[in-house]
């Protein structure tokens, strides 16, 4: 990792992870695959991110929250059908949607509530102060409505944490660079002025179909909806031309409070269901110029269905946040064998045509500031009081109980993920194994030393002993703890007894 230059101040990072998200799956053939969460969760780990940010596994959203957004019968509906009684409800899987792009799968009311969790808490954390980032790759599901699921996406976490952004803040900006149209955010604040809608996406005979030049809000909200569609295989250049003027533009006409993000990955190039060109430095772009306006900003994942590459960018746009450039050679993990034959970081972009030419681009970018210029300036909000909710009893002081804790007593989990090392740090006693150490036999046996770990067995531990193994017993994958621990045994010639050292 090395510290990106440019950084006038650092970044306090929260990063949401559930280890129980990666066991989700839509079922045969389904191009939607949950486990690319938990590869990036991998790389995050392995490339010691873990060090420079908070790490939290969110509550799960409850039914009543997700009623903020959704109707009742909707979330009960979710609540309820499993593959064991689908057939129950062929009726009702009709009225909602549910059915081929969106399975019945085993798990799948927590799926939604993992989801939504994570971005509701991100956005609580953000609006008081208690971080200037937050991160949840498992939301971005922007195409699911008020009572009808869509587009792979069942519970729109988007609109949940900015609803609970707009207890906070005046005026919220939501940007979306998935390759798709953000149809259901745009649906769901299309009236308001409140929340300012940007969506950079591919239009013409293309999922879902929404997301017109002409289409800008309605009534109060005229003009605060912004849609830039694109055609097939858009370069980096060609893309940073028109994102970074139009959200210059955005910022300056609108001047949000706070920002949410979606990252979709299938923009990238190479993705299965995606058809534009970016290159991994050319998505992450759009990350480090949005964070240089410096507001709160929520990042959540979204598309993307090319597994290796997904968990490269995301876990790439994840150091950024937390303001450090990943290396490019990936380190040992999981799911290593995912990321060859070179096992490098970089998505490259490749050779297909740009269809987007320099006129199309630049009279689509004048329409647009068009558009943005009939804003008639920043729109003003009338104070009221805070609605109250009850996440704010636990955000208001989630250590409450710390205090409580005998000193002899180990700290609980939640306390160590929190941890964040200095950037002074010299010790890699959290995790053993880093920075070339990763020898654990003592230093006076030299011939434990020399030998290179071996066994009791007198056989070198292969790669899949340390990090890719996964037969222990499985964490919740947050601070050092996300490591799964190489204990090794050693023998020396004057010892009687077997010495098991572990970090």
């Amino acid at each position: 990792m090395e510290s990106l230059n440019g950084e006038n101040q650092k970044k306090r990072v929260c990063y949401f992870f559930d280890s129980d998200i990666g066991g989700f799956h839509y079922g045969p053939g389904h191009p939607m695959k949950p486990t690319r969460i938990r590869m990036c969760h991998s790389l995050v780990m392995n490339y010691g991110l873990y060090k420079k940010m908070e790490i939290f596994r969110a509550k799960p959203a409850t039914k009543r929250e997700m009623t903020q957004f959704h109707s009742d019968e909707y979330v009960d509906f979710l609540s309820k059908i499993t593959p064991s009684n689908m057939n129950s409800f062929v009726r009702e899987q009709h009225k909602y949607n549910v059915g081929d792009d969106c399975p019945v799968f085993d798990g799948l009311f927590d799926y939604c509530s993992i989801s939504a969790g994570g971005s509701m808490e991100g956005a609580a954390r953000l609006s008081r102060d208690k971080c200037d980032i937050a991160v949840n790759w498992a939301g971005g599901l922007h195409h699911a409505k008020k009572s009808e699921a869509s587009g792979f996406c069942y519970v729109n976490d988007i609109v949940l944490g900015i609803l609970e952004l707009l207890r906070y803040h005046k005026r919220v900006l939501y940007i979306d660079i998935d390759v798709h149209h953000g149809d259901g955010v745009e649906e769901a604040f299309y009236t308001t002025d409140r929340v300012m809608t940007a969506s950079f996406h591919k239009y013409g005979e293309y999922f879902p179909g929404t997301g017109e030049l002409r289409d800008v809000g309605v009534m109060k909200g005229k003009h605060y909806a912004l849609n830039f569609p694109l055609r097939d295989g858009i370069s980096d250049e060609n893309y940073k031309s028109v994102f970074e003027p139009v959200i210059q533009q955005v910022m300056e006409s609108y001047d949000p409070s706070a920002i949410v993000l979606q990252c979709g990955t299938d923009s990238l190039s190479g993705d299965k269901l995606g058809c534009l060109n970016l290159s991994m430095r050319g998505h992450a772009n759009c990350v480090k110029f949005v964070k240089s306006f410096n507001k709160p900003l929520l990042l959540l994942g979204g598309g993307g269905y090319t597994m290796r590459n997904v968990s490269r960018a995301w876990a790439y746009e994840t150091g950024l946040a937390a303001g450090v450039e990943l290396g490019p050679d990936i380190p040992v993990n999981e799911y290593y064998e995912y990321f060859g034959p070179d096992y490098q970081l970089d998505v490259k972009s490749s050779n297909s045509d740009d269809l987007n030419t320099p006129a199309y681009l630049n009279r689509v970018k004048q329409i647009v500031m068009e558009n943005l210029r009939h804003c008639g300036g920043v729109p003003s909000v009338q104070m009221t009081d805070t609605p109250a909710l009850p996440i704010d009893a636990e955000m208001d002081d989630p250590n409450a109980d710390e205090d409580l804790i005998p000193p002899d007593t180990r700290r609980p989990q939640r306390l160590l993920d929190s941890r964040i090392q200095n950037d002074g740090e010299l010790s890699d006693s959290d995790d053993e194994g880093e920075g070339g150490r990763r020898n654990h036999a003592r230093h006076r046996d030299s011939d434990s030393v020399n030998s290179g770990g071996i066994g009791i067995s007198g056989r070198k531990y292969g790669l899949g002993a340390g990090i890719m193994h996964t037969s222990a017993a499985p964490t919740h994958g947050a601070g050092p703890s996300g490591h799964v621990t190489d204990v090794r045994v050693f023998t020396t010639p004057k010892a009687t007894s077997m010495e098991v050292e572990s970090p």
